[in-house]
């Protein structure tokens, strides 16, 4: 059997040393995990246009979006996921529009949360750095 394969695109949004996050709600894949905030790319859709989509329907502000940080691709039981994480700032005041949890941590709280296995590499690497883009 062939796994399906989800393209998922992600920002990395870091102000003053925090990082926001946001919690996958109840019903999902992985949900009650915290996550850089994004989503699957449609069918033709570039990774940055839909970061843009993603993060205007989930947190209902516009975003720029940097260079790609990091990409990794991870197999669960029941799917593949590439991940592409952008280093990202907001363009306007973060709204939880969908009713997710979201907050603001600090680089250090990163490991006290649980995250996808799938992201474990990019907190690793955000831990290691001093200071984001």
């Amino acid at each position: 059997m062939t796994l399906p394969r989800i393209v998922v695109t992600a920002a990395v949004i870091e102000e003053d040393g925090r990082f926001l996050v946001t919690q996958r709600p109840r019903g999902v894949h992985l949900e009650g995990l915290w996550e850089f905030p994004g989503g699957k790319c449609e069918e033709g859709e570039s990774h940055t246009r839909s970061l843009e989509r993603e993060i205007l329907e989930e947190l209902d502000a516009p975003v720029v979006i940097g260079r790609e940080l990091f990409s990794v691709v991870h197999t669960y039981a029941d799917r593949i996921v590439e991940l592409h994480f952008f280093a990202s700032r907001l363009a306007g005041r973060p709204r939880a529009a969908l009713g997710q949890e979201m907050r603001w941590v600090r680089r250090e709280e990163l490991r006290t949360l649980p995250f996808p296995p799938a992201d474990a590499e990019l907190i690793e690497i955000l831990m290691a750095s001093q200071s984001g883009d």
